[in-house]
């Protein structure tokens, strides 16, 4: 049985095993440099640089915060980065971790908002994010194969995969029912004593080898720090002040200005949202959209594709394109402030109130999730929820690949059936080109990830500047 560690002790465990809080801090900072790609771009470039290069979570662990973020509303890479900095340097580390993971996308996109507000163009700078985009292709391929390859060890976890894909690709079937129904097939499963339903990361002496060396699994092997152990007086503390921090704006505009006041407007918006985005930001994009154009009127059509745009090609979750509806939203209805001030201050309202109930979430829930990694019901039924993710991050790599590689798309709905169809005529080849070049690179002649998008992002700027692309 393993012995708890006093809560003073809890940063030593971790810093025994190599991971101190500046080295974590840098690596922080890398991972959301490299953040593009929407969510599974996202979960790509952790797994690659936290589990398999950095060794600081085993495979098991990593799927098992992924599982939990994917049941949660609101942006899941950035949960899981939340709850993976949380383990491994408390409540500091899960702050620092989701801080930086949504700091480059937050300047980008906001400087992004900018140009585009003022000038209507955004020059090269596109033209390095179209580079980086088509090469996040390739990491993303390379992440599905490796979370595969790792989760997909029996028949029936291969069935759940193509079903939960089929299930969200082909019709449109609401995430959390995908993932409820996975679940319960995990724990019939369990119940009959299929043995396809064990969590495959440890399969094997080279499995459990693999997962003893990394950093988090091997102090928590020894001793469990306090801050991962649940307590109902510190859920009730973190929810009273979480809540209070994240609402706080929103009920300081409700009394001070008008309810018709755009900040109000903002705020209230984005924090109701941020409850009911479950499935991540692809199933709210769609609403979002609809009642920013049609209902507030912040935005014209074309313009919720360029914000879009914006934050497909720029680091940080694809949800934050609310930062450039609020910033367009306020730049148009200033009041007393200069334009490019008041669209600052509403890109930054927006994005407070998407993105801090991520930390809510997790510093309340995770201590329980960890406690319950070693119950075999729970494991049989997140090994099943493992299986059906694998097919949901197939759906997004094929979503970001068809909006990557074409310029425009078409949903057909034939009875039950939706299909989201390119249009031919669309095919952005240098897009092509540079995705196939990415590809064999990381692939066929082993290039490491920065290189490739570094040389990505080079191409893209070059070619924008030839008039190819953009």
């Amino acid at each position: 049985m393993t012995e708890s560690a006093p809560a003073g002790k809890s940063q030593a465990i971790v810093e025994e095993h190599g991971v101190s809080f500046s080295d974590a801090a840098r690596v922080w900072a890398r991972v959301a440099l490299l953040s593009f790609g929407g969510p599974a771009g996202q979960i790509a470039v952790m797994h690659r640089i936290l589990v398999e290069e950095k060794r600081w979570i085993g495979e098991t662990r990593f799927l098992h915060a992924l599982n939990y973020c994917m049941l949660l509303p609101g942006p899941e890479a950035h949960q899981l980065a939340i709850y993976i900095g949380w383990l491994l340097h408390r409540t500091r580390g899960g702050l620092v971790a989701g801080t930086l993971f949504v700091l480059p996308g937050l300047i980008s996109l906001g400087l992004l908002s900018w140009v585009y507000a003022t000038f209507g163009r955004v020059g090269s700078v596109q033209g390095l994010f179209f580079g980086l985009k088509t090469a996040v292709l390739a990491v993303v391929l390379e992440a599905l194969l490796r979370i595969s390859r790792r989760a997909i060890r029996s028949r029936l976890m291969l069935v759940i995969a193509i079903l939960a894909f089929c299930g969200i690709f082909f019709f449109a079937v609401p995430f959390p029912l995908i993932i409820a129904l996975a679940s319960l097939v995990g724990l019939a499963g369990f119940a009959l004593g299929f043995k396809g339903v064990a969590l495959s990361a440890h399969d094997g002496k080279a499995g459990q080898a693999a997962e003893a060396s990394a950093a988090i699994d091997a102090a928590f092997a020894s001793k469990i720090p306090a801050h991962v152990r649940p307590s109902l007086s510190r859920l009730i503390r973190v929810g009273l002040i979480g809540v209070s921090i994240w609402l706080a704006p929103m009920f300081a505009l409700l009394i001070s200005a008008e309810p018709s006041n755009v900040f109000t407007a903002i705020a209230t918006f984005n924090s109701r949202m941020a409850v009911v985005t479950f499935g991540g930001a692809y199933a709210v994009l769609a609403y979002m959209g609809q009642q920013a154009v049609e209902h507030y009127h912040w935005l014209k059509p074309q313009e919720m594709l360029v914000g879009l745009g914006f934050a497909e090609t720029t680091p940080g979750p694809l949800i934050s394109v609310v930062q450039f509806v609020g910033f367009m939203a306020a730049y148009r209805q200033p009041g007393v402030l200069p334009g490019s001030l008041a669209g600052t201050l509403g890109g930054l309202l927006a994005s407070w109130c998407t993105f801090v109930p991520s930390f809510i979430w997790i510093f309340m829930g995770a201590p329980y999730i960890e406690s319950m990694r070693n119950n075999k019901a729970l494991s049989a039924a997140l090994a099943a929820i493992t299986a059906a993710v694998v097919g949901v991050i197939a759906n997004l790599m094929i979503w970001f690949a068809l909006h990557t590689l074409f310029g425009e798309m078409r949903i057909r709905h034939l009875g039950y059936l939706t299909l989201q169809l390119p249009v031919l005529k669309t095919l952005n080849v240098i897009a092509v080109i540079l995705a196939f070049v990415a590809v064999m690179a990381m692939f066929r002649f082993k290039v490491g990830m920065i290189a490739t998008l570094l040389g990505c992002a080079a191409a893209g700027v070059m070619m924008h500047l030839a008039g190819w692309v953009i």
